[in-house]
């Protein structure tokens, strides 16, 4: 997003977080299920996407717009996110649509933070993200547009449900069912990311030959919390390609401690 649809959004996930406040888990939940029905009804209908976000039609006009759509039918937080959303000025008309689409995300976090599950939440987006990503044909039954999207919604309830937490099945089953362009495996990177913000807190994907140690994944939080001066969230990737030590990416910045690091500089250094 350019930089006015960037503003937009932090205010929306501001108004978001105060209206969800001391909200119980399934009011969070519901506010959740219809902002992703709202971004399904947005994305098939680009007429009224561009009503919602035209710069040239007054703000208050275009609140308006998305409440007389919206009253009776969803809930009165959905409403008043939808309108305010509308109001905000945005650079593109998908831009509307994606930040309706990242409130939604939090608000399924929120209702997974109220029942103690936003751990079991990034961690489960992660671990099943990466296991889409590396099954090929996982990945194809997942984004199958031949299979409706009830379709695909079932066949994740098939391979999750009694498995993962119940926001991770509700938003798996969302990234299936609903792409919007993108591979299912992206989608969940992004949304484990939405998690992860929730908590203001960045993640950190390392890689290791062996699984860490309570005590070495205590020491490597509180190390990398130190440096960055946020929370972290640790996402652990057993790899064996690696000779030996440990690689750590957070955001686009690799910190590489890795045997295979050292080689290749050492390599570097003796062709210059």
């Amino acid at each position: 997003m350019r930089g006015t649809s960037r503003a937009s959004l932090s205010a929306a996930k501001e108004r978001l977080a105060a209206a969800l406040s001391g909200s119980t888990a399934d009011a969070a939940t519901r506010t959740g299920e219809e902002l992703f029905a709202v971004v399904m009804l947005l994305d098939n209908q680009s007429a009224l996407r561009r009503n919602l976000s035209d710069a040239s039609i007054d703000g208050s006009a275009r609140a308006g717009l998305a409440r007389s759509l919206l009253t009776d039918r969803v809930s009165a937080t959905t409403v008043d996110q939808m309108s305010a959303l509308a109001a905000d000025r945005w650079s593109e008309p998908r831009d509307l649509v994606d930040a309706a689409e990242d409130l939604a995300v939090l608000a399924i976090c929120a209702a997974a933070d109220r029942g103690r599950l936003l751990d079991d939440v990034e961690d489960q987006l992660f671990r099943f993200g990466r296991i889409v990503g590396a099954d090929p044909g996982l990945r194809y039954a997942l984004s199958n547009q031949f299979v409706s999207a009830a379709g695909r919604r079932s066949l994740v309830k098939d391979l999750l449900d009694g498995k993962v937490a119940g926001p991770t099945l509700l938003l798996v089953s969302q990234a299936a069912a609903e792409p919007r362009g993108r591979s299912v495996d992206a989608s969940l990177e992004a949304y484990a990311s939405l998690a992860a913000a929730l908590r203001e807190r960045l993640v950190a994907e390392v890689h290791v030959v062996s699984a860490l140690t309570a005590q070495q994944r205590s020491r490597l939080v509180a190390t990398l919390s130190a440096a960055y001066g946020h929370d972290i969230h640790l996402n652990v990737v057993i790899d064996p390609e690696l000779i030996g030590g440990m690689s750590v990416r957070i955001g686009d910045e690799l910190i590489s401690g890795s045997v295979e690091s050292r080689i290749a500089e050492v390599k570097r250094n003796l062709a210059a």
